[in-house]
């Protein structure tokens, strides 16, 4: 079920791809292209770009919402990304995340010990 919010700031159309630290991405289509728009400034002619831009679009989906506000992930995109029947769906800035729930509660609790210092850490140069 997406939150009604964001559903009606996302039409009938959501995409989602492979996130990071083992969550689904989830974007509306207006932050959709944007993510596109800053992909396609990488250089590439670089591996890491390269490899980035190859793995995170092979992963996108275009899902389309129901009449009751629902998306039905694909199961082999579950299975990939080991996303079990239970999940948490968290808002982050300009896109969501879908996680399996264990995996978020086990990040959850191991960010939460390091927090203080992760946010002092936020903006320094190295």
């Amino acid at each position: 079920m997406i939150p009604a919010r964001f559903k009606n700031e996302a039409g009938n159309v959501l995409y989602v791809m492979k996130g990071f630290d083992g969550a689904l991405s989830v974007y509306k289509e207006t932050e959709f292209q944007k993510l596109i728009q800053s992909a396609e400034t990488l250089p590439f002619n670089k591996r890491d770009s390269r490899d980035y831009l190859r793995i995170q679009l092979a992963s996108v989906r275009e899902l389309e919402i129901d009449k009751l506000g629902r998306i039905l992930l694909p199961k082999e995109l579950l299975n990939k990304y080991h996303i079990g029947k239970e999940v948490i769906v968290i808002g982050v800035g300009d896109h969501m995340e879908i996680w399996d729930r264990g995996a978020f509660e086990e990040y959850e609790k191991k960010t939460n010990e390091a927090f203080e210092d992760i946010a002092e850490n936020l903006g320094k140069v190295e």
